[in-house]
């Protein structure tokens, strides 16, 4: 998933950057409001963390601008200031959920998270389709309750598939998604990487997991549920 993270403290900054890598992120970063404005206005992401006491442009003026121009992806906002007042306009002016610093980075990687999820109409860290389950808490494919061995890029691509199943996406958007603005574009790495997941997920094409539409993109077939997910805990079902 691909996030913006709009924060003007440097240590903070590069601190919850290297946290966001870590975690299976791509990540675009910005230092000041007007940046951010543009970065949000410009490119697609799955969220943005938004700090509140922003130069040049303010978090909750930001905000608002970004939702006037009716772009949607989730927003979390960081607020150094520990009153309702100021959680209150930040949810007024379009954010989604708050953190009050200092936080843990490990909190505010699980509230991203469950924001992302609930955009894809998904409440639970384990998604299904057929056979195939993902947790996006612990980044594990799992086909038939056997966990599968994914790369980092290779995981992020299959995690956007199963969070749009049925959904035509173009290579632009999937390496918009996954990718930081730096990417090149023109790479054929989507390519490479469809071939790959086809190859470890479905090496007989027995299921057509991964759908290919001449001249629009990609799709993941929606696949009937499984029984095997009852392994999975609970939360299965």
């Amino acid at each position: 998933m691909r996030i913006l993270l709009v924060e003007d403290d440097i240590e903070l900054q590069n601190n919850l950057k290297q946290h966001l890598l870590d975690a299976n992120f791509s990540l675009d970063v910005a230092s000041d409001g007007e940046d951010g404005l543009f970065q949000g206005s410009e490119y697609n992401y799955d969220a943005g963390i938004i700090d509140v006491g922003l130069p040049k442009l303010n978090g909750i003026e930001l905000i608002t601008k970004l939702r006037e121009q009716e772009i949607d992806f989730p927003i979390l906002i960081l607020t150094a200031r520990d009153s309702w007042q100021d959680k209150v306009e930040g949810l007024d002016a379009g954010a989604d959920d708050y953190l009050t610093k200092p936080f843990h980075p490990e909190e505010l990687i699980a509230r991203l998270n469950a924001l992302i999820r609930r955009s894809a109409g998904k409440a639970s860290p384990l998604v299904y389709n057929g056979p195939f389950s993902i947790n996006t808490s612990t980044l594990e494919v799992k086909k038939s309750g056997q966990l599968m061995n994914l790369s980092s890029s290779e995981y992020k691509l299959f995690e956007f598939f199963m969070l749009h199943p049925g959904e035509v996406k173009s290579k632009t958007v999937l390496i918009e998604h996954i990718y930081d603005q730096d990417f090149d574009l023109d790479s054929n790495v989507i390519e490479v990487f469809i071939r790959r997941l086809r190859k470890k997920l479905d090496p007989d094409n027995q299921l057509g997991l991964i759908e290919t539409l001449r001249g629009q993109g990609y799709r993941l077939k929606p696949l009937a549920r499984c029984a095997q997910h009852t392994e999975d805990g609970p939360d299965a079902k």
